[in-house]
């Protein structure tokens, strides 16, 4: 999905994933988000926040990101005949997202079955969270056993144009701690080095 997120690298860096896994179909979605702003992932006035989680719902908060992407992955979900959609959302070791809570997810799978056709004629569908109940250091350990190259992941609120994590933002302090955590070397390429 490109909703104008401040960078490109997670766009590339699933085309690459998904070539590699061979994926049937990749699609990128353009939705245009920082119309709106609101968050620091879409608006370039506020900064990304560098100093370490903190309490609260943070500003790299995307006003309604999750409901919007599962609305289009349920459109899509529908077309293809598909009952199952897939979604990355974790509420362990997370920085306070509210539609990363698996009460969101349970109320999205709820409409789902009440605004589509395919659960009208029975086909019902499913929203799966397969990593919401994991710590970071299993998601790590997971994707090192399913065979996941983890160097060629984006979870950085700001990497540069190569692609390579900042090191200081939210998003990688907390996955830096996962691979600490996992007892496994970080593959992360970072702008600079991390002491």
């Amino acid at each position: 999905m490109d909703y104008g997120q401040r960078h490109r690298a997670e766009l590339a860096a699933a085309r690459e994933l998904a070539r590699a896994l061979d994926a049937c179909e990749h699609k990128v979605v353009n939705l245009d988000l920082t119309m709106f702003g609101g968050s620091a992932l879409t608006d370039r006035s506020i900064a990304v926040p560098t100093g370490g989680v903190q309490p609260g719902i943070p500003v790299t908060y995307v006003p309604a990101r999750n409901t919007i992407l599962l609305s289009l992955g349920l459109g899509w979900a529908e077309v293809l005949g598909a009952q199952h959609i897939f979604v990355g959302a974790n509420t362990i070791d997370y920085s306070g997202y509210p539609d990363c809570r698996p009460e969101f997810l349970r109320a999205f799978e709820a409409l789902a079955n009440l605004a589509t056709r395919a659960a009208l004629e029975g086909r019902r569908m499913e929203i799966c969270a397969p990593l919401i109940d994991l710590a970071k250091a299993q998601i790590v350990r997971l994707a090192l056993e399913l065979g996941v190259e983890m160097a060629r992941t984006v979870t950085c609120y700001q990497p540069d144009e190569e692609g390579r994590a900042c090191g200081a933002c939210d998003a990688c302090r907390i996955r830096r701690k996962g691979f600490e955590d996992a007892g496994i070397a970080d593959v992360t390429r970072y702008q600079t080095q991390l002491r």
